[in-house]
């Protein structure tokens, strides 16, 4: 009898484990297919905006737009650049502070994205290297002059220095398995 009692027990805790794991996986891959769909959306949206010069929304119900098209080094790190800054634009890609001009109209624009998705590749970034920001009126070419790690309490990398800047923000420390934390990562570049 104890033994039919344990029997049951171990299949009832197998079924539960496989359903976990199930739904577990299952939630993943939804993760994940939700992400490639939005980069989908967001690649059509920014083809129509540079077709037509306007703004042109990813999805019906979307709060941004694509402003802009970011490439790094060799233009094979590419990513479509949404208008605000917010944690639900960084979600699907980097983040343009509204506040701060689009890149190429003079003055610091500001670019934020996340340290372990969209900007992970500012870690691999050396001074000199190249950026490259295509708006729906023009490409400018730029050229990283400096980084710094600072406290996210200063703002003063995101003000205008009268002449044309381009800064790109994210959390640092860049392997961390913390989400936020104080400091951030800032690369700075200039037009070529």
């Amino acid at each position: 009898m104890l033994f039919h009692k344990l029997m049951q027990f171990k299949k009832v805790g197998v079924l539960v484990i496989i359903v976990v794991g199930g739904w577990q996986l299952g939630s993943g891959y939804y993760i994940y297919g939700k992400a490639q769909l939005a980069q989908y959306l967001l690649r059509i949206a920014w083809a129509k905006t540079l077709e037509s010069k306007t703004i042109v929304k990813p999805w019906k119900w979307a709060d941004t737009y694509p402003v802009a098209n970011i490439s790094f080094k060799n233009k094979n790190n590419n990513f479509i650049v949404l208008a605000g800054g917010t944690g639900r634009t960084m979600a699907f890609g980097p983040g343009h502070i509204s506040s701060s001009p689009l890149p190429g109209n003079g003055g610091n624009s500001v670019i934020v994205g996340h340290r372990d998705t969209h900007f992970a590749v500012l870690e691999d970034l050396k001074l000199g290297d190249e950026v490259y920001v295509q708006t729906a009126n023009q490409q400018t070419r730029y050229t990283i002059y400096n980084t710094m790690i600072i406290d996210q309490s200063r703002s003063d990398v995101m003000q205008d220095f009268n002449s044309e800047l381009l800064t790109l923000i994210t959390c640092y420390p860049f392997d961390t398995i913390h989400p936020g934390g104080s400091l951030r990562y800032v690369v700075q570049a200039i037009p070529l």
